[in-house]
């Protein structure tokens, strides 16, 4: 039974990643054969300021949309856990954007941030004078500043919350109701019963969703950045390791750099990755062990 997901994963991921890594060792432009050039490729990295940039803009968007894209889901699914009028439509309303097609997601954002007739600025404008804020100030330049562009990216990115929202709708309603109401008749306040119940009950998944976007995370920046800023705007502010391994290796055909590059990534995801489970493993342990144990 396990022999279709074993196939799938050594054709698809298992021998992929081999033939990345040994291309990183290369110099390969599709039409002449690979050349073996050691570790030039990764010392051509330590010098590349557009590496360096793309670099930073990839772990500041880790760092800062990781907890807010799992914040995020954790109150809606809190929020909404329980059976309403109109909370089906409510539930629908945060998966829909999960489910749009990632091309169409981004064109329907850069009409969003069209800073002439876009909703979003024309939202922060009302009531305003002078195409200004009613705080007297400017509304943000999204297509053209690249701190407001990369705040975009973020902006962007809690909106596709789908999948993290319905595994931690399905782990609060998981959780026995027969543990509130001991809360209760203990007379514990909101937030003993959330720290206490529902946040180490719900740790696995938090922990699971916490791991799949610190992975994706580096992924989920392509298409904004490609579709919206085309990696922009000057100089780079929204060009992220995707971005950067998929022109050298697409448009400059510099597949070993590009390669290079996605070793890269990879280590430093895994490494965000085992940080972040020790992390994650830790507090765990400490919200379920009793004062004084």
């Amino acid at each position: 039974m396990l022999a279709p997901y074993a196939v799938g994963l050594a054709a698809l991921v298992a021998f992929p990643a081999v033939v990345t890594v040994a291309l990183a060792f290369t110099e390969y432009d599709l039409v002449r054969a690979p050349e073996l050039v050691g570790l030039a490729n990764f010392r051509e990295l330590v010098h590349d300021d557009v590496f360096r940039i793309a670099l930073v803009n990839s772990l500041v968007f880790a760092a800062i949309a990781t907890p807010l894209r799992l914040l995020a889901a954790l109150g809606l699914a809190l929020l909404l856990h329980r059976r309403f009028r109109g909370g089906g439509a409510a539930r629908a309303a945060v998966i829909l954007p999960t489910v749009v097609p990632e091309v169409a997601f981004g064109l329907l954002w850069l009409w969003l941030f069209n800073p002439i007739s876009g909703p979003v600025n024309g939202l922060l404008t009302a009531g305003g004078a002078n195409g200004e804020t009613v705080l007297g100030r400017l509304p943000p330049q999204w297509l053209t500043d690249p701190n407001h562009a990369r705040a975009g990216v973020i902006l962007m990115s809690l909106f596709t919350i789908g999948e993290g929202f319905v595994i931690l709708l399905v782990a609060r309603r998981a959780i026995p109701s027969d543990l509130y109401e001991l809360a209760a008749l203990e007379d514990a306040t909101w937030w003993d019963v959330f720290r206490r119940i529902t946040l180490p009950v719900m740790a696995p998944a938090l922990a699971l969703l916490c791991l799949r976007d610190l992975v994706l995370g580096l992924q989920t920046t392509f298409v904004p950045s490609l579709v919206v800023w085309d990696g922009g705007p000057p100089d780079y502010g929204t060009t992220y390791l995707g971005l950067f391994a998929y022109r050298n290796a697409f448009e400059y055909l510099r597949y070993g750099y590009a390669a290079a590059a996605t070793v890269v990534m990879l280590l430093l995801t895994a490494t965000a990755v085992v940080v972040q489970l020790w992390a994650i493993r830790r507090w765990s342990r400490r919200a379920v062990t009793p004062h004084g144990a």
